[in-house]
């Protein structure tokens, strides 16, 4: 069988959720199934830690597709060309984009897709994405849903939210979990008390003075609510006189004004530090030693860094809303993103309760069981086989 894979997330140094997805799930499934070819299809030169295995053929196809137009161009004039050339069985999505106007059949041969749709937030949330983008995928991606002959997604939300929004039918669905890179791990054993100012100085030379911290990690979109956390942040350290920091790891993406508004007007904006992206060499350390991360986004299809928190013998403060209570079962303490007195109780709770971190992370060590990338790249196989012999 012949697989052809939408690799364009496949971006060295600097793999986001989807491409995170891509990489761990693709690795494992190509030195799986070494009886079956894998075509990988880039828009832009790759990088060799790419091909996973001699089974794997990639193919740099133009133009690079980072722009609602060039999406088009990729997708829809581009990428059949290349079906129609090396007829594949499937046609893999990791971001859910597909062609629409590929022939069906491809030369001589019928193809099936899988899209794999980890959320609908430009449904829900559009005013939170750029107009051009949120105008493609509002108008495409029902059309892709459609199209698919499955879908896969990262949560029973999303394939609820998806079969709803929709009107897919659930058995159409397979819910594929995400995973966490397996250096996410505690830190060396501490004498108690030692262990949140282990880090005396963050990978990238910022110096803690000796204090704790809360851990946020995501892109710094609007739908993470990093406003809403500096908003608690700033209300926590009024209630509580600590040294805590709040570290924020992550990129900006999309609209970041409102970050830079609340920060500029926060009285303890000097306990924020902001380190950008970091590898995962350097974030395991920042993950490990956090006192908790508080992730609390309003919309996530999964949510990560709470699993990878999780792996680390890390407490978690988490959203109360879509995919969230999901995957933190009762190893995540459960807030109002919309409310800023929620996070901030949230905050002081954990601070404050040394019983109830160690609750969360006893908990943590049985949910976190549930997600790993081996399971996920079993359950896309899974999805891909039930793609090709059942659909």
């Amino acid at each position: 069988m012949l697989i052809a894979v939408n690799t364009r997330l496949l971006l060295k140094d600097k793999l986001e959720g989807i491409g995170w997805f891509t990489y761990e799930s693709l690795k494992r499934i190509t030195k799986v199934h070494t009886e079956h070819q894998f075509l990988f299809l880039f828009d832009r030169p790759f990088s060799e830690e790419f091909i996973f295995s001699d089974n794997v053929s990639p193919i740099v196809v133009g133009p690079p597709a980072r722009h609602p137009f060039l999406w088009y161009w990729w997708f829809e004039q581009s990428l059949p060309k290349i079906f129609h050339k090396h007829e594949p069985d499937l046609f893999l999505s990791p971001d859910g984009f597909l062609s629409l106007s590929a022939a069906y059949p491809a030369g001589s041969k019928k193809f099936r897709s899988l899209a794999v749709i980890h959320d609908l937030n430009f449904e829900h949330y559009s005013q939170d994405i750029p107009f051009l983008a949120r105008k493609y995928f509002q108008k495409y991606f029902p059309q892709y849903a459609r199209k698919a002959d499955r879908i896969a997604t990262v949560s029973e939300y999303s394939k609820q939210d998806i079969s709803k929004t929709y009107k897919i039918a659930p058995d159409k669905i397979d819910v594929v979990y995400d995973g966490a890179n397996e250096v996410f791990h505690p830190s060396p054993s501490l004498p108690k008390g030692e262990k949140a100012a282990h880090l005396k100085v963050l990978p990238f030379g910022e110096d803690l003075g000796g204090a704790s911290y809360f851990l946020f990690v995501g892109a710094l979109s609007p739908r993470k609510n990093v406003a809403r956390l500096l908003q608690a942040f700033d209300e926590f350290k009024k209630a509580e006189s600590s040294k805590i920091k709040l570290v924020i790891v992550g990129e900006k993406m999309f609209k970041t004004s409102d970050i830079e508004s609340v920060y500029n007007e926060m009285q303890y904006k000097t306990d924020v530090i902001f380190t950008g992206r970091l590898g995962t060499d350097k974030l395991k350390d920042v993950m490990a030693n956090a006192l908790a991360l508080v992730f609390v986004p309003y919309f996530e299809g999964f949510g990560i860094p709470i699993v990878e928190a999780m792996y680390c013998d890390v407490p978690v403060i988490t959203s109360n809303v879509t995919s969230m209570p999901e995957v933190a079962g009762n190893a995540g303490l459960l807030v109002d993103p919309f409310s800023v007195d929620s996070i901030k109780d949230g905050m002081l709770k954990i601070y404050k309760d040394e019983s109830l971190r160690n609750q969360l992370i006893a908990n943590g060590r049985k949910q976190r069981e549930k997600f790993s990338w081996d399971k996920t790249a079993e359950k896309l196989w899974n999805s891909i086989e039930k793609t090709i012999y059942n659909s």
